[in-house]
C-alpha cells in the first residue's frame, strides 16, 4: 500500500480549513488596503503586543493569528494549513479541528508572552531603551514588540499530522522524502534551538508553544477516550482490553477517513486502467468496502 501523503484539492476542502484560508486572505488584503488608503496599520490594533505594553488588549490572543507581515508569511502558513489541515479536519470533524486550531494558536501566543516576560523582567527599572543607536522611551519600545501570524496554530497542526500518520512521507523542498514523525521532530528541535540562539524577528518560541499545546490537547483527548493512559493505569487498561472495549471516536474517525481515501484511489485506478488493473489485494479491499455500504 502506498503510504505517501497527497493533499486534496481546493474543491473538496473541508469547511473550517476553507474558511480559515478565506478569512486570512481577507485580513491580509484589508491590512494592505488600509495602509495604502489611510496609513492605518492594522497590526497595531490586531497584532499581539507584549502584555506589559500600553497597546496590549486581551482579544489580540485571537486576532494576531489572522495578521501576517508579508505575502510570503501568509503564503507558507496557508499552504501548510491546506496541506495538513485538510486531512486532519476530514478525520476529526470541523468542531474538534476548530478547537484544536485555536488552542494551538492561543497557546502559542501565551508562550510568546511568557518568554518575553522572562526576557524583559527588569525593564521596569529603566525609563529609556537604546535601539539602533537611538534612545526611545520604554513604553514605545514595548509597543514595538508585536507578534503576528498563524504559524503557532500551523505548527500544532503539523504535530497532529505527524501523530496521526507518522509514517506518511513528506517531501522537504518537494525533493527530499522524510517520514512525518521525523519531520515534526526535526522542526520542533530547529525551532527550540532557534529560539535560544537566533536574533531574527521570528517568534520561534511561539512555534514551539503551538506544538506543545497541541500535544497536551491530543494527549488529553486520547486519555479521555481511553486510547492513552499513564503507566499506573496499565493494569486497569489491560482488564478493559481483556473484556473488550468499543473502538474510540478517535480511532473510528481516522480508520474511516483512511479507508475512504484508499477507496477513492482504487476507483481512480479503475477509471484509468479498468478493473483488471487492480491487484488481488485491492480487489479484496474494494469488495469488503462494498459490503460495508
Amino acid at each position: 500500500m502506498d503510504n505517501q501523503f497527497r493533499p486534496q484539492g481546493f474543491s473538496i476542502l473541508p469547511l473550517v480549513v476553507k474558511n480559515l484560508l478565506i478569512i486570512n486572505v481577507i485580513f491580509f488584503l484589508a491590512t494592505w488596503a488600509m495602509e495604502a488608503a489611510w496609513h492605518i496599520d492594522l497590526a497595531q490594533y490586531l497584532g499581539l503586543h507584549y502584555i506589559g505594553a500600553s497597546d496590549f488588549r486581551p482579544y489580540q490572543f485571537v486576532t494576531y493569528m489572522f495578521m501576517h507581515g508579508n505575502f510570503a508569511h501568509l503564503f507558507f502558513n496557508m499552504f501548510a494549513l491546506w496541506m495538513f489541515g485538510n486531512s486532519i479536519e476530514n478525520a476529526w470533524g470541523p468542531k474538534r479541528f476548530l478547537i484544536f486550531y485555536f488552542v494551538c494558536g492561543i497557546g502559542a501566543g501565551l508562550t510568546q508572552e511568557l518568554v518575553q516576560y522572562i526576557q524583559l523582567s527588569d525593564i521596569a527599572n529603566y525609563q529609556n531603551v537604546k535601539l539602533s543607536g537611538q534612545i526611545i522611551p520604554v513604553d514605545q519600545y514595548l509597543n514595538m514588540l508585536t507578534t503576528v501570524g498563524a504559524s503557532g496554530a500551523v505548527y500544532g497542526i503539523l504535530l497532529a499530522f505527524g501523530m496521526m500518520w507518522p509514517n506518511s512521507r513528506i517531501y522537504i523542498y518537494f525533493a527530499i522524502p522524510i517520514k512525518a514523525k521525523w519531520f515534526v521532530l526535526l522542526y520542533g528541535i530547529i525551532e527550540l534551538f532557534s529560539g535560544f540562539s537566533s536574533v531574527d524577528n521570528v517568534a520561534h518560541f511561539a512555534h514551539v508553544g503551538g506544538m506543545l499545546f497541541g500535544l497536551i490537547l491530543i494527549l488529553y483527548w486520547r486519555y479521555k477516550e481511553g486510547i492513552w493512559q499513564p503507566k499506573f493505569f496499565t493494569k486497569f487498561k489491560k482488564k478493559q482490553q481483556d473484556y473488550g472495549r468499543p473502538q474510540s471516536d478517535w480511532d473510528y474517525n481516522k480508520e474511516r477517513y483512511d479507508e475512504q481515501k484508499r477507496t477513492d484511489e482504487i476507483l481512480e485506478k479503475i477509471s484509468k486502467g479498468g478493473y483488471d488493473s487492480l491487484t488481488k489485494e485491492e480487489k479484496e479491499f474494494l469488495f469488503k468496502q462494498s459490503k460495508k455500504g
